[in-house]
């Protein structure tokens, strides 16, 4: 029953103080805004991150011209960086495939353009269409299912054969909601006309690549249209995950031979598995993490030198008020709890604005990636335990100079 008594006279408080209560909790929400924003977009980030390798496949990876190289650093953690060396050609790729024994699927792949336009009558899509020359193997290594059409024949991917695989998106956009009526349509990708075979399930955009919004063509289409010299990646998925890395150190060993490099140099090509890539990025956004901790703590001793201020202030306005309630037998422990119960109240008043919009901020970020949204409950949690010590911290002392005033000075106040 006490703590109901103080906490009606805390909202009453607050409610008579109007104007000062809501710039006080702003500014408390602010704060925690801020910090749950930045938490919540992070956790976004980290999501992302982690289904966008998960789809790539767990038992696969991926060979590339492209060479990533980890430094360590004593303060910060491991830094990332990519430079492009020499690309892996198509017959590099083709010798690969026929020399590999180890049981796996292994897939090529290009990308021919990543501006492309595709029309279907009087529909255009944006010029940011991505075309993919694939194989057979590229459907079930990247766990691509299809709502719609079939997969390429052997003798479509075997001939130049004008057929395509369209993103889910892209071909909502073509096709509206008339999915079923898409396949055998001919559609135009930059001067070429596809006949359109098959719609790809729906998979979402990631950091990477946006999936739906991609076209797949045969690789020898692809070879033929944008010519010999593209870029190849071979992905190679084992059956067993546990033999990922002995298929991973035969792989790298046989690209070496292909590529005749010198026993002792340095690889001028990567194999990329995809939870160590994944491993690398969270180890990073780990220490944007702590930094956003820390930038969320100052605003939020920022907050409690305000609250704190105002709770003087409410101290010295109520003066008289707490004369008279000490008259009538109240105890000091009973006016300093409620004055600590007013400032723990504006407090939480304050981090319920900011994790309301702290969560509706972050998750702008889930509509870029086109994610779910995403409630960080371990971060609300700390939200409000912060605003509750904000609260408790800011509150003691001017409790304390209350509960310690003299009843008959008080009562002659003005």
């Amino acid at each position: 029953m006490t703590g109901l008594f103080n906490a009606t006279l805390a909202f009453r408080a607050i409610r008579n103080n109007r104007l000062r209560s809501a710039l006080t909790i702003s500014i408390i929400g602010l704060g925690i805004m801020a910090l749950v924003a930045i938490l919540t977009a992070i956790d976004i980030l980290k999501d992302n991150v982690y289904s966008n390798f998960s789809s790539l496949g767990a038992n696969s990876f991926q060979i590339t011209g492209d060479v990533i190289k980890v430094k360590k650093r004593t303060r910060g953690g491991m830094r990332m960086s990519m430079s492009q060396e020499q690309d892996i050609t198509y017959e590099q790729a083709r010798l690969f495939r026929q020399r590999y024994h180890i049981n796996a699927m292994v897939g090529l792949s290009t990308t021919g353009t990543g501006t492309a336009t595709v029309r279907f009558r009087s529909e255009k899509s944006n010029p940011n269409v991505r075309v993919l020359g694939v194989d057979e193997a590229y459907l079930p290594i990247s766990d691509t299912k299809l709502e719609v059409g079939r997969n390429f024949t052997a003798n479509e991917l075997e001939t130049v054969t004008y057929a395509c695989i369209m993103g889910n998106g892209l071909a909502r956009k073509l096709f509206k909601r008339n999915m079923a009526d898409a396949v055998n349509q001919v559609v135009t990708v930059g001067d070429k006309r596809y006949r359109v075979i098959g719609i790809a399930e729906s998979k979402g955009g990631s950091m990477l690549m946006d999936a739906d919004n991609s076209i797949l063509i045969p690789l020898s289409t692809a070879r033929s249209v944008f010519g010999g010299g593209q870029a190849y990646v071979i992905t190679v998925m084992v059956g067993d995950i546990k033999l990922k890395e002995v298929a991973a150190e035969e792989a790298e060993g046989l690209m070496r031979s292909i590529r005749k490099l010198a026993i002792g140099t340095e690889s001028d090509f990567t194999v990329n598995q995809n939870d160590n890539i994944a491993t690398m990025l969270l180890d990073n956004i780990k220490y944007i993490t702590l930094a956003a901790v820390a930038i969320g703590i100052i605003t939020l001793l920022g907050s409690v030198i305000g609250l704190m201020n105002i709770m003087l202030v409410s101290v010295a306005e109520r003066t008289r008020e707490i004369g008279i309630s000490k008259a009538l037998g109240a105890r000091a422990s009973s006016i300093k709890r409620q004055f600590l119960t007013e400032s723990v109240m504006i407090s939480l008043l304050g981090g319920l604005l900011g994790v309301v919009l702290g969560i509706l901020a972050g998750n702008t970020l889930a509509l870029a990636f086109k994610s779910g949204f995403v409630i960080p409950w371990l971060w609300v949690s700390l939200g409000f335990g912060l605003c509750a010590v904000v609260g408790i911290l800011s509150g003691v002392y001017p409790a304390i100079k209350a509960s310690r005033l003299d009843p008959i000075v008080a009562l002659r106040y003005e």
